[in-house]
């Protein structure tokens, strides 16, 4: 997972809707305040997954 700044690597990120915990392990230009990038490894389901706002946890 691509995250901005203000999260540190190696912070644990549950993401409800997914119901999956992700780990910050990378920075993106595109990736400001408010948005976390997600790797697929799959190019046709990440367009299809596309953009969403989803509720975040990140876990201490």
């Amino acid at each position: 997972m691509a995250c901005p700044k203000s999260i540190p690597f190696g912070t644990k990120v549950y993401i409800p809707a997914l119901d999956h915990t992700y780990i910050c392990q990378d920075r993106g230009g595109a990736i400001k305040e408010g948005r976390l990038d997600i790797y697929m490894n799959d190019l046709k389901a990440a367009q299809a997954f596309g953009k969403k706002k989803l509720d975040v946890v990140i876990e201490k």
